[in-house]
């Protein structure tokens, strides 16, 4: 379930691109908008960056003009805002912050080594487990006097000792980056630190009508397109529609229609073409038109 998430939710532009750097955010947004956005962060320890990516979530201009106009977010110019903020900001606010993320690191470090001494006594606790039953079968098997002998070595270390010296270790504070800069600085800017509203292509008004209609939507630059349209949650849906929107007057040539209604049948999606039927009205209809090839 989302966590409670307050609106309008800040975006930040920064250098061109609408970030979302909450996580609480970026659920909520999915689960209540149909907004999935694309996940850019990356952990530079990591190798295969193309595969574990997080926060924070990047949106199209689309996306974020669409929330806007909802009235569930706002722009926000990211950089500016962040930098006045620190500088503004007491040193006793900053050390007190510090502290706080410097024991959350301590935390986080005594539950990974508590963890750690759970399973190594669960560890150990199994292999007394077996060589109690190993001995066990063998003293049925042999009756020699070597037999008593293994029947009756040391018994293990208690695991209560390796506790109480892994207590005494010293244990290395685990250094703690926060996503957000929340609750350093305020979660909402003051209104100077808002932006315009996006720029859009001519695409937009079919992008919105998509998403009225209950359909998540993500770039389809993987199928050469301007957004994939899914009926559900993308991790639980093959999209329906490679979708391109266009401008009322704009030429399309007949290449373009029947090489794009094949690559759709190719993979098995339908291949939507749409514009607003007045491009000046806001709340004008929006006419769509699905082309699937025969015989593929």
């Amino acid at each position: 379930m989302a966590a409670e998430v307050p609106l309008p939710i800040p975006i930040s532009l920064v250098s061109g691109r609408y970030l979302i750097f909450s996580a609480d955010a970026a659920t909520y947004l999915r689960k209540e908008y149909n907004i999935c956005g694309v996940l850019m962060g990356t952990l530079p320890q990591v190798p295969q960056q193309n595969v574990f990516l997080g926060i924070p979530v990047q949106l199209m201009p689309e996306e974020a003009r669409l929330l806007v106009e909802k009235k569930v977010a706002r722009i926000i110019d990211g950089r500016r805002y962040h930098n006045d903020s620190m500088r503004s900001l007491a040193e006793a606010d900053k050390i007190k912050y510090l502290q706080s993320l410097q024991k959350e690191g301590r935390n986080v470090s005594q539950a990974k080594s508590n963890r750690k001494e759970q399973q190594r006594e669960e560890s150990l606790r199994k292999a007394t487990q077996k060589r109690k039953a190993k001995l066990a079968v063998s003293a049925e098997k042999e009756e020699t006097e070597n037999t008593d002998n293994v029947l009756f070595e040391p018994p293990a270390r208690p695991a209560s000792s390796m506790s109480n010296a892994s207590s005494t270790t010293q244990l290395s504070t685990i250094s703690i980056t926060p996503a957000t800069t929340y609750p350093l600085i305020p979660y909402q800017p003051a209104e100077e630190y808002e932006m315009p509203l996006p720029e859009v292509p001519a695409s937009y008004p079919v992008y919105a009508h998509l998403h009225s209609h209950g359909y998540f939507l993500s770039p389809g630059l993987r199928f050469g397109c301007q957004y994939m349209a899914y009926p559900g949650d993308p991790l639980r849906f093959h999209s329906h529609f490679l979708v391109y929107g266009f401008h009322r007057d704009e030429e399309l040539s007949l290449m373009e229609i029947v090489s794009g209604g094949r690559l759709g049948t190719g993979v098995k999606k339908g291949f939507l073409l749409g514009h607003a039927v007045d491009p000046d009205d806001a709340a004008s209809e929006v006419r769509t038109f699905s082309i699937e090839w025969a015989g593929m």
